[in-house]
């Protein structure tokens, strides 16, 4: 399968400063979070919010102390995590996949926020022929050097795509064609059941919470793994990997 080429920046970037931040807003930098001291105002501050407004990019209002732990530097009361890689829009991504004459495979992860499990998972989609990643903007895991080691790089390589409205993407996909199959515990029917070799989203959710409701309610298969020792569940990355094989079993 043809995969976008990805960036190949080996960590994520600290910028700090207003101006500084500004600027590499405006440079087209992706971020990954961005902290801002509580009370901080002035004419450059008032610039900064229009360009935060402009890019729709959330900023989280912090103590100084905060700020000062993260660097000693002179931050101005601004700090910017820039991402290693950058997002892409599965609105974008789907149209191409059609285009080249292949049958969807995507993988959905919500609420995953541990960073090793996102590499590795990254790792595992990257060798199944995932053609890409959807995770909400909101309570996902941040992407960094950790989960790009994990991932053996396949973060680089395989297209990751944030979104705000969550739910709203999830029917994009179904009406672009696409089954959403969810991976939960709330079923009788187990993973083998639904058929892969169609247009297909694989959701996946955390160990702690799994699956949101609104995503279990709008899916069209729920599918669980059997399980047959003492230990109620795996690990999401050795499920992930699971299900994206019998996936891609049924696909040969």
């Amino acid at each position: 399968m043809t995969f976008h080429a990805r960036p190949q920046r080996e960590n994520n970037q600290m910028v700090f400063g207003i101006r500084a931040v500004i600027e590499a807003i405006r440079s087209g930098k992706e971020i990954e979070s961005l902290y801002v001291q509580r009370g901080l105002g002035g004419s450059i501050f008032s610039e900064l919010k229009s360009i935060l407004h402009e890019h729709n990019i959330v900023a989280q209002q912090v103590p100084v102390e905060k700020l000062n732990r993260i660097t000693t530097k002179n931050h101005q009361g601004v700090i910017a995590i820039i991402s290693p890689i950058i997002y892409q829009k599965i609105e974008n991504i789907i149209p191409e996949i059609f285009e080249r004459g292949e049958t969807p495979l995507i993988l959905v992860l919500d609420g995953i926020t541990d960073v090793r499990n996102m590499g590795a998972i990254a790792r595992t989609a990257e060798c199944a022929g995932v053609h890409a990643i959807v995770i909400p903007a909101k309570g996902s895991a941040q992407i960094n050097a950790d989960g790009i080691k994990t991932s053996a790089g396949a973060l680089y390589k395989i297209p990751v795509c944030r979104h705000e409205n969550f739910v709203q993407t999830m029917r994009f996909l179904q009406e672009s064609g696409l089954q959403l199959v969810a991976c939960t515990e709330k079923t009788k029917e187990f993973i083998y059941t639904p058929d892969y070799t169609l247009p297909t989203a694989i959701i996946m959710g955390s160990e702690e919470d799994g699956i949101r409701n609104e995503l279990i309610r709008i899916a069209d298969h729920l599918a669980k793994i059997p399980m047959f020792g003492e230990i109620e569940s795996l690990n999401v990355s050795v499920s992930t990997g699971i299900i994206l094989y019998e996936a891609i079993r049924q696909r040969q």
